[in-house]
């Protein structure tokens, strides 16, 4: 059964760059996290739908990789990809409301029967702070923004825009799920002090430089696009209980 928070007040101002600044609306929307426990247990939603909704040109590297990384942490029957060509019909940067605005102008329910369904938009163009180069909006929303991906790309193209880009997006998957600490608190002290919702671990996805355009000069070697052995223990912990979830908005 669904419990509707009336009222989602948090502000995420107070996090570093890959949330949405904006005020959230008090529906069903939610905040990144929300749908955490929906996404790992299977009591309500036995199967699950990725939609990548993008500009012609602005396709996505790392759906497949998205959905590897679903299948190792939520419980899921099913885990379909969908992909659609759209015209966001936007100009100039992208506020936190612009890509809530677009995703549920062109999106459907996140929570539909048996169907857990997140959306990953890929527009043209940047995000308002723009060395932003991923945002999570609300429970079921991410963007990526493949300009400033492009930028992104390092000295004699390593990391490459294509490794910047997984990395970038399994990040922001990683928020959706709640990591690092958005909806619960993690018994284990992996949260960057400087940089909330994000891990001090630079072998983690969650490591709080994959937001940045300047990502490339602060890790060396490969880029990582796994969630490291805390972040696996905090979502196993919010599976099976033992770790609690708040501002969930279906539990």
């Amino acid at each position: 059964m669904r419990a509707i928070f009336l009222a989602v007040t948090i502000i995420l101002a107070a996090f570093s760059g890959c949330f949405g600044s904006d005020d959230i609306l008090s529906e069903k929307r939610g905040i990144p996290g929300g749908l955490t426990l929906a996404c790992l247990q299977d009591s309500q939603f036995t199967s699950m739908e990725l939609v990548f909704l993008y500009e012609e040109g602005y396709e996505p590297e790392a759906s497949d990789l998205l959905k590897s990384r679903i299948d190792q942490v939520c419980e899921k029957s099913t885990v379909r990809i969908r992909k659609e060509i759209v015209n966001f019909e936007h100009s100039g940067s992208w506020s936190s409301d612009d890509i809530r605005d677009q995703r549920w102008d062109l999106g459907a329910d996140a929570m539909q029967e048996n169907t857990l369904r997140w959306y990953f938009l890929f527009p043209s163009g940047v995000y308002q702070k723009d060395s932003v180069l991923g945002v999570a909006v609300d429970a079921s929303t991410v963007a990526i923004f493949k300009d400033s991906v492009a930028d992104a790309e390092g000295f004699l193209g390593r990391p490459s825009a294509e490794e910047v880009e997984r990395s970038v997006t399994v990040h922001e998957l990683g928020h959706l799920l709640g990591l690092v600490n958005l909806v619960y608190t993690s018994p284990i002290d992996h949260e960057d002090s400087n940089n909330k919702g994000h891990s001090n671990n630079d072998n983690s996805v969650m490591y709080w430089a994959i937001e940045s355009s300047d990502v490339g000069n602060f890790i060396s070697g490969d880029l990582p696009d796994e969630y490291d052995a805390d972040d696996k223990s905090d979502l196993s912990g919010l599976a099976d209980g033992t770790i609690s979830a708040k501002n969930q908005i279906w539990s």
